[in-house]
């Protein structure tokens, strides 16, 4: 124990009607708190979840997207960012759509009517849309920047204060590389496709109706035909939509997987080689690996499938155009201007269609990389913070009839253990190893709670302190040594 510095809270705030009664210390129940300034002292900007709906055979049903969507709310402070790149993006397609049309302009009629000075005017024209949208390519680019980035970091350092608070009995249940995982790789991933799946999947999607409907007006049968050829685009999109979700869950669990085995193998890579057990530890990563690359491969089968789908059926739909409109302006049932028009629009489309699968599967990908984030995010607090703070800690602690078990354990590590430690005295805990000497240590700063019981400093149960006081009051040397990446000096004070 070592002793805290005095309050600088007034001690008139003190309740006299405590419960603990006037022998207890004075006690502050923080009302004049400082501001809150990092991200340990306020709650994540997650929004909740809600409940799954339920089918027809009473199963959860809750749609991939909810969670994606529950991280809205870190997309607040760039949302001018965001609103000035959509619409950068939507005056890109803007641009992409009318240069055809332009084009049908200029062959129908300055080359139809040898005009030059209208084919020229025209041709400007051409130029002038094709240089906006490669200079409003350039400025989506610049404005996203800062908004993902910016949205990917504080949704890092929120997820790490989650980490922070959250008690040990967590943390026990997890691998590390598991954690780091989330941190990391699944968070790219989301701003990924923050930061280009999103836009251009909205882009596309658009740009494909769009284009659609002009083809339409262009000429109806050649339009019907494009139109037909969307349809299994569509049904094949929402087939490999579930599947291939899946498969992007267990990839990134088992990168986590393999993760855990790095690190594990780094971190106590003196233990393997003093044992001899270099072959034990490689036999395990070799195992999770090859299990990582054989998911991958189904994975990668499967997009592969679905992108080449994809590549197909917008060539087949253009060689059927070319023919028929060939056909068409032969007959003179369009005109020249109108068919080159109507081939220009459609291979603008092949793009879209194309990357469409690409942008799907990323999509996917951040919708479980946001289920694996929002997992950590709810998971629940066992250990919440008290209310009350000291005035001035003396030291006192007791346990009284105090006991513990681990989680998902039936069996009592320590049990009806009553003991009282004066200010200033030292007390030797021996025991065999397993007996629970560690554990007794770890229930005074509160890395775990008693399962029965109560520990008392200076008379108020520790439960209703406020954990930065009551951390900063108890000081513990573990005997396991754990090196940080800094200075000697910071490593030892």
């Amino acid at each position: 124990m070592s002793a805290g510095a005095p309050s600088h809270i007034d001690p008139s705030h003190i309740d006299s009607s405590s419960p603990y009664g006037s022998g207890t210390p004075d006690l502050d129940r923080g009302d004049a708190a400082q501001p809150r300034r990092t991200a340990l002292d306020r709650p994540a900007q997650v929004g909740a979840a809600r409940a799954p709906r339920v089918d027809a055979e009473g199963e959860p049903r809750r749609r991939p997207s909810a969670n994606l969507w529950r991280l809205r709310h870190y997309l607040t402070p760039f949302r001018t960012r965001y609103a000035v790149m959509v619409a950068l993006a939507a005056l890109g397609v803007g641009a992409t759509i009318v240069v055809p049309l332009v084009t049908r302009a200029v062959i129908d009629g300055p080359v139809a009517d040898g005009n030059r000075s209208g084919l020229l005017r025209l041709g400007l024209l051409a130029v002038l849309l094709g240089g906006l949208e490669a200079l409003l390519i350039f400025a989506r680019r610049w404005v996203v920047a800062a908004a993902t980035n910016g949205t990917e970091l504080a949704i890092r350092t929120d997820l790490y204060a989650k980490l922070q608070r959250l008690p040990m009995a967590f943390h026990t249940g997890w691998d590390s590389g598991q954690m780091l995982s989330r941190i990391m790789n699944d968070l790219a991933t989301i701003r990924r496709f923050l930061g280009f799946g999103l836009i251009f999947l909205l882009t596309s999607i658009v740009q494909i109706a769009v284009t659609v409907a002009l083809l339409l007006h262009l000429y109806w049968p050649l339009g019907l035909l494009v139109l037909v050829s969307v349809v299994p685009i569509v049904v094949i999109c929402l087939r490999v939509e579930r599947e291939y979700t899946k498969l992007s869950r267990r990839v990134q669990d088992q990168t986590g997987d393999v993760a855990s085995t790095v690190e594990e193998g780094a971190y106590g890579l003196r233990v393997t080689k003093s044992f001899g057990r270099a072959e034990h530890m490689f036999a395990a990563f070799d195992t999770r690996a090859t299990r990582l690359f054989e998911t991958s491969m189904v994975r990668v089968r499967l997009s592969s499938r679905f992108w080449t789908f994809l590549q197909v059926i917008p060539n087949l739909t253009l060689l059927a155009v070319l023919g028929l409109g060939a056909l068409g302006a032969g007959q003179g049932r369009l005109s020249l201007g109108t068919l080159v028009a109507f081939i220009t629009l459609l291979l603008s489309m092949v793009w879209p269609v194309s990357v469409l699968g690409f942008l799907l599967s990323l999509a996917q990908e951040a919708m479980t990389a946001a289920d694996r984030v929002t997992d950590v995010f709810d998971a629940e607090n066992q250990i919440p913070d008290g209310e009350l703070r000291l005035d001035r800690v003396q030291g006192r602690l007791r346990f009284e009839g105090a006991a513990f078990a681990f989680p998902n354990s039936t069996t009592d590590v320590l049990h009806d253990l009553n003991l009282e430690i004066a200010p200033g005295e030292t007390v030797a805990l021996v025991g065999a190893t397993g007996s629970g000497k560690t554990v007794l240590t770890t229930l005074v700063p509160r890395l775990f709670d008693v399962t029965a019981g109560s520990v008392s400093l200076d008379g108020v149960d520790l439960r209703d302190l406020q954990l930065s006081q009551l951390r900063q009051a108890v000081a513990i040397a573990f005997e396991d040594p754990t090196l940080f990446s800094m200075s000697v000096r910071e490593n030892l004070t």
